[in-house]
């Protein structure tokens, strides 16, 4: 690729992307529809629009192998476009493989490795080209060194008349030449007065700067009988440079040079709604160097490329947004510093009216930190839509690998989710998925066997409940046999031969995420090695959500995600434990009650507190963070002030000291030695050089849940 400039390079990627995504959901939707045996040629169409827009960003940003791709795959949708092939099965592989080719092709480009994949590149072109109406045959432009830039944003016209030309037996001549941006109108008039003279004006582009900003460089295509000297002779002067194209040394595959006589018959142009582009034909239709890269691919590529305006769409690294809320961070500090000193001035003498200013202050700036927060939070938020569609390609390929019909259901697509959570959600919902598929679905014969339909479901569910986000993924397969989990825990030896005779089928469930668990015999091509769920677990912890299992055996399983909307920013209740300050975050908090000690019990070795009719379990922090030890918590006189956090469908009591009051924070990775400290999620600061640590509720509740509470023993031996 071209050195245009790292800003110019990270908007093509992200454009490039964007595309591909869009293609990959058009792909699915067009499955859909051949699957009900109803396709809208106007999806088709939209098809074809995105690999058309491929080819053209491509030639800009001089990505060969995205070009090649792009134009081979534009002359099979053509060929489905215009009926000559039929929407099948074997069709739509190759259009979701070639989705694929895109994501490496891409990725090859980013980490500049230009010749990555070529080994699957070459036999994949000749693949698309045989799937079309015309058997591949060597094209007349391969015979020359073209430059691929230019060659991929040709319109279909050019192709023709370049292939016309060569076929004629003309030679190619490129062109060169810089104008001052103040006289570029009548000098370039004058040389293609000129060169029309002389041969037969193919194209003509900028390909960037002259010498200073002031000043543009044209890049023509001639095709002439006349020789190098005698082109040089009638028109070279100062600021043009002629070349002529050098033949290949080999020639490879192309595309059919007969293609463009049906392209242009009568009633492909009726059928057809992507417009033909048309030659620029002055120097206004001309893309200068002063305009933006997305302005310069609508010019090349026509008003329906998908680049849009920099007036409409501005690109923001997370980086960035990352630094915003970092400041904002810092201001919520100050407000709460400023809040400090306007209760601190209430009560001196004489401060009455300077307490009123400041707590007036101290409102407004409350308000306004409010709406900016809100608002680079909404900056941040994308759909989960953007995962979920991920997952339908791998429902598609995997069922037909594994020979099962399953349909995914999406509802809640639209649901939005931090940018940065919604990138790491999707390893851990890939992994669900595929054991879904092929752990859950049973194959045909057996699902007609117990009475069920021949296509399974899997379901994929997104909400929002509060400050969280929910995903289910859900499958309607064999479901889970507890009783083999815990077979396979105890000879494992996670589990004694008494907890396996004790376990509840809930916590059997939950042995699905232990280390090395799995209830399969046979180790397949994709699950089966006890290895994956318990990393899903972890990953998703590491975002400061909770997975859930849920499963009857013969009916199917449910997992359940639950997830903060954001990492970035989050409130938090402040507590004091052995006064040492700790941060419980907000979105897991039900409510905070005060007890008597007297009413704590004893139950299956767990300390428990009963309120409103139910058990709640507790969990020291001084203990459970070993600044006090379990005698020294039990002899603390006065009430149990107790929070009450919740994780999925789990509770837990936290006894605190004290409470300190709420306040928004941004939380930061613990790192050194304390990265290795459990039971906290990260660290924050508080202002006044004050450092607070942010609990980890998912893990405490857990752990409360599952192990016996020593406080509770030893407070009632």
């Amino acid at each position: 690729m071209t050195d245009i400039g790292d800003k110019a390079r990270e908007d093509f990627f992200s454009e490039a992307q964007e595309i591909i995504e869009s293609l990959s959901r058009d792909l699915l939707l067009l499955d859909t529809a051949a699957h009900s045996g109803a396709v809208d040629p106007d999806l088709v169409n939209e098809v074809f629009r995105h690999v058309h827009t491929l080819k053209g960003l491509s030639g800009l940003f001089n990505a060969t192998r995205l070009g090649t791709l792009s134009h081979e795959l534009e002359n099979l949708l053509d060929d489905l476009r215009m009926g000559r092939v039929q929407l099948s099965g074997d069709l739509l592989d190759l259009l979701f493989r070639a989705v694929e080719m895109y994501g490496r092709l891409l990725a090859a480009e980013k980490g500049g490795e230009q010749a990555a994949g070529v080994d699957e590149f070459d036999p994949f072109m000749l693949e698309i080209q045989k799937s079309g109406t015309r058997r591949a045959v060597q094209s007349p432009t391969l015979a020359y060194d073209l430059d691929p830039g230019m060659l991929a944003v040709l319109t279909e016209y050019e192709e023709h008349r370049l292939r016309n030309n060569i076929q004629r037996g003309l030679k190619l001549y490129r062109v060169r030449v810089v104008f001052d941006l103040a006289t570029i109108d009548a000098g370039l008039e004058s040389l293609k007065s000129r060169l029309k003279a002389l041969g037969e004006i193919l194209t003509y582009l900028p390909t960037g700067t002259g010498a200073d900003a002031e000043s543009i460089e044209i890049d023509i295509l001639l095709a002439s009988h006349e020789s190098l000297d005698s082109l040089k002779a009638a028109i070279e002067a100062q600021g043009i440079r002629i070349d002529e194209v050098p033949k290949r040394a080999t020639e490879g595959p192309g595309p059919s040079p007969d293609r463009m006589h049906s392209e242009l018959a009568p009633e492909s142009i009726a059928i057809a709604s992507v417009a033909p582009e048309a030659p620029l034909k002055s120097s206004s239709d001309m893309p200068m160097q002063h305009k933006s890269l997305s302005d310069r691919a609508v010019a090349v590529r026509g008003p329906d490329a998908s680049l849009r305006s920099v007036a409409q769409t501005v690109r923001v690294d997370i980086q960035k947004l990352d630094h915003l809320m970092s400041l904002l961070g810092e201001m919520a500090i100050l407000k709460g510093m400023l809040g400090r000193l306007a209760d601190k001035t209430r009560h001196e003498p004489g401060q009455r009216e300077t307490a009123s200013e400041l707590a007036r202050l101290h409102h407004t700036f409350d308000r306004q930190l409010s709406a900016m927060q809100g608002g680079i939070l909404e900056v941040r938020m994308v759909p989960l839509g953007q995962v979920f569609e991920k997952l339908a390609r791998v429902v598609r390929q995997l069922s037909r690998e594994l020979d099962k019909d399953a349909n995914l259901i999406i509802t809640g697509a639209e649901t939005e989710v931090d940018k940065l959570i919604v990138e790491d959600l999707s390893d851990p919902l890939m992994h669900m998925v595929r054991n879904a598929l092929d752990h859950g679905i049973e194959a045909r014969q057996e699902r007609a066997k117990v009475g069920k339909p021949a296509v399974a479901t899997i379901a994929l569910n997104a909400f929002q409940k509060g400050n969280q986000v929910v995903v289910e993924v859900e499958d309607d397969g064999r479901g889970v046999d507890d009783h083999a989990l815990v077979k396979a825990a105890l000879s494992s030896g996670i589990l004694s031969p008494e907890e396996a005779q004790e376990i509840s089928r809930h916590d059997a469930l939950g042995l699905l995420f232990m280390p090395g668990v799995t209830t399969r015999k046979d180790v397949g091509k994709h699950s089966g090695r006890g290895v994956g769920m318990d990393v899903v677990k972890t990953n998703i912890a590491r975002l400061g959500g909770v997975v859930d299992a849920q499963s009857e055996p013969g009916i199917g399983t449910k997992f359940t995600i639950t997830l903060p909307i954001t990492l970035a920013i989050i409130g938090a209740l402040l507590v004091d434990v052995a006064g040492g300050i700790f941060a419980v975050p907000l979105s897991s908090v039900q409510e905070a009650v005060t007890v008597d000690p007297s009413s704590v019990r004893l139950i299956e070795g767990r300390e428990v507190v009963t309120l409103r009719g139910e058990s709640l379990p507790l969990c020291r922090l001084d203990v459970a963070f070993q600044v006090r030890d379990v005698e020294e918590s039990l002899a603390r006189p006065g009430k149990m002030v107790i929070v009450i956090a919740s994780a999925s469908a789990r509770r837990c009591g936290f006894v605190v000291d004290r409470i300190l009051g709420r306040q928004d924070i941004v939380i930061k990775a613990l790192g050194g030695p304390l990265k290795a400290l459990r039971g906290f999620a990260g660290a924050t600061e508080l202002g006044d050089e004050r450092v607070g640590l942010v609990i980890d509720t998912p893990f405490l509740i857990e752990e409360a849940l599952a192990v016996s509470t020593r406080a509770g023993v030893v407070a009632h031996a």
